[in-house]
């Protein structure tokens, strides 16, 4: 009789103690999924990628989130919208993330946005511009990190009005985000300067651009000035026929993204002198933040950030953030903590917002030139996001309801 209740108070102890060790061994790594374009834009995604770990070593090192460490798991969508979705199913079904982040190109943001809708999970936008995906094609689902196209659009027209050039022409890559930055440019600028005419348009499509042509199209129907969303090895093209033809010669350009790193670097000596550009010169921004993630961000790397570095850093930043404010991986609370967060970034503290679930990060506008035989950033200011957006009026109209 002393034995069967030894026996039976061993047996209770034990499934007692296995009570209490499931949820220990469940209280594993939280799992973040993330898709993205790496072979496809390496020169963005490569630093973005180095970003990122980044990220979570720090937030790791720091004792991780809710107790739990923080990982990415990460997969590459070869640029391709179908891929891009059926990655994001097996990360939550196979994975068992708890939510999805990442893409580049926004043609694949919008594809993974709607997944993330009709599947009813968590999806935090990276790097995708096309205002799509926060305002005409929103849902409650999706939040955007990045400034859009509109938004550094609008960082660049005050200077292009101050310039009272009539006659413009166009040049963009022939995909949402090109399509996306030029709608945006011609209403701005319209609504700024009434009078003001667009003479040509020109859209090769991504990574396919005839230089020699477009360059020719545009000198031919003689603008005054030019605006161009190129960027990566067609923006590199286009400087190339541009410079050797004298198309840039006495004439104003306005080009997004041209003074990031990744595609103001290549340039080099052939760097275009006084374009307007948004960018980011890291090796010119003196803040006490961006000092502090220059730094880690050097000692682990040992190479100077580019912005998709900045970008994938940031990222991190609000996952560990938003998880924290929820205090939970439930979907709802995670998206009601995610309206108003702020979060702490290189570039300063930024939100995102309730109204549209866009973030307020800026970025630096500026004019390009050379330095030492290297494409640099001259002339620079921050330019917060959140003061080029337009009214909340507006885009109550754009956005469907959620």
């Amino acid at each position: 009789m002393g034995n069967r209740r030894m026996f039976l108070a061993a047996a209770a102890a034990c499934a007692l103690a296995a009570g209490f060790a499931a949820p220990a061994a469940a209280q594993g790594t939280i799992k973040i999924g993330e898709v993205n374009s790496y072979k496809r834009f390496p020169a963005f995604l490569e630093p973005y990628k180095k970003g990122w770990e980044l990220g979570v070593e720090e937030v790791n090192a720091a004792g991780g989130v809710l107790g739990r460490k923080l990982e990415f798991v990460s997969r590459d969508d070869g640029g391709n919208q179908g891929d891009a979705v059926r990655l994001a199913e097996e990360l939550l079904s196979r994975e068992g993330v708890s939510f999805l982040t990442g893409t580049f190109a926004s043609n694949i943001g919008l594809a993974v946005s709607d997944f993330a809708k009709q599947k009813k999970v968590l999806f935090i936008a990276a790097e995708p511009l096309t205002d799509k995906i926060v305002w005409d094609n929103g849902n409650r689902y999706t939040f955007r990190l990045r400034p859009s196209t509109y938004m550094q659009t609008a960082m660049l027209i005050p200077d292009a009005a101050k310039l009272k050039q009539k006659r413009w022409a166009i040049v963009y890559p022939n995909y949402e985000y090109g399509q996306s930055a030029t709608a945006a440019f011609k209403k701005l600028l319209k609504e700024k300067q009434p009078d003001v005419e667009f003479v040509t348009e020109q859209a090769p499509p991504l990574g396919k651009i005839d230089a020699g042509a477009v360059v020719q199209a545009i000198a031919d129907a003689k603008p005054d000035a030019i605006f161009s969303s190129l960027f990566g090895p067609d923006l590199a093209n286009f400087v190339r026929q541009g410079n050797l033809r004298g198309l840039f010669k006495d004439r104003p350009v306005f080009n997004l993204l041209a003074g990031e790193p990744e595609y103001l670097d290549p340039l080099k000596e052939e760097t275009p002198n006084g374009w307007y550009v948004t960018g980011y010169p890291w090796y010119g921004i003196s803040t006490p933040e961006h000092k502090k993630f220059l730094d880690a961000y050097q000692k682990r790397h040992n190479d100077y950030p580019r912005l998709g570095s900045v970008v994938g850093y940031t990222l991190v930043k609000t996952v560990a953030a938003a998880i924290r404010k929820a205090g939970s991986l439930d979907t709802e609370k995670l998206i009601a903590a995610m309206k108003g967060l702020e979060v702490d970034s290189p570039f300063g503290k930024m939100t995102y917002r309730a109204l549209d679930h866009q973030s307020t990060m800026g970025a630096y506008v500026g004019q390009i030139g050379l330095r030492g035989g290297k494409g640099v950033m001259t002339s620079f200011r921050y330019e917060p996001g959140e003061k080029h957006l337009p009214p909340d009026a507006e885009i109550r109209k754009m956005r469907p309801a959620d």
